[in-house]
């Protein structure tokens, strides 16, 4: 069992199309995947066309307590791939679980009772809060989606400096997976220029899949789908099914 936090506190930077697709890519292969989505937007929960009528228990229950993880996983539309969706109420669930004992090491706790997954992604909310400290504890991978534009790397110290810190607490098996650079234009030189800077920077540590901007991929939500099964073809897909690939390779 591989569990994968893809975090990012930066927002738009393609953070829930990565899950998503990545996720839908490698039960695409027969995997079994289990997708948490831990942000109190539901954006991954919409990508999958789950109503929010539909969305509870969900994984604000899952953390407290209050529902187990078979109780709050849902089926999707991709055979083997299964969800615990997210609501509004999350968002409460930081402030709630503040200066409780352990508040961190919830949702590791919740998902000790999983079986039979191959992988577990956890989507995380744009923020270094609890709710992203509640993933890197469960974790033992981060992927972090970079968006290619100036302000790239612009808060990823922050975030491995996080990491360490996690690391230090309680969870020393943490280690990143891989930065994978979105939106990437090829036509723009400054995209070309801030892949290069990011390589030059982190080396082995980036994807040689970058994930292109593509009108596809941002449209696939508001039909309820991944991008992969909206249009297979398009270039977002492909490259979701590349990374896809590296990542099994990687892991």
């Amino acid at each position: 069992m591989r569990t994968v936090a893809v975090a990012n506190q930066k927002g738009g930077v393609g953070k829930t199309t990565t899950a998503v697709n990545l996720a839908t890519a490698l039960a695409a292969t027969g995997a079994r995947v289990l997708l948490v989505d831990l942000d109190p937007q539901g954006n991954a929960s919409t990508g999958f066309g789950l109503a929010r009528a539909e969305r509870t228990p969900s994984a604000y229950e899952l953390l407290g307590g209050t529902a187990t993880l078979e109780e709050a996983m849902r089926e999707t539309l991709v055979p083997g791939l299964f969800l615990v969706p997210a609501t509004q109420a999350l968002a409460g669930a930081e402030v709630e679980l503040v200066g409780e004992a352990g508040a961190a090491a919830r949702l590791k706790a919740a998902l000790g009772e999983r079986q039979g997954f191959d992988w577990c992604f956890i989507d995380c909310p744009p923020s270094l809060g609890l709710l992203t400290l509640n993933a890197l504890t469960a974790a033992d991978r981060l992927l972090i989606p970079l968006q290619a534009e100036f302000y790239a790397l612009e808060g990823l110290a922050q975030l491995l400096g996080t990491v360490e810190q996690v690391k230090a607490r309680g969870n020393p098996r943490l280690r990143l997976m891989g930065v994978v650079l979105t939106m990437y234009d090829g036509r723009n030189n400054l995209s070309e220029q801030v892949a290069a800077d990011v390589r030059a920077a982190l080396g082995a540590q980036v994807f040689a899949t970058m994930v292109p901007r593509n009108v596809r991929l941002s449209e696939a939500p508001s039909h309820g789908l991944p991008a992969l099964l909206h249009d297979l073809k398009c270039a977002g897909s492909q490259a979701y099914l590349a990374l896809a690939r590296e990542v099994a390779a990687s892991s």
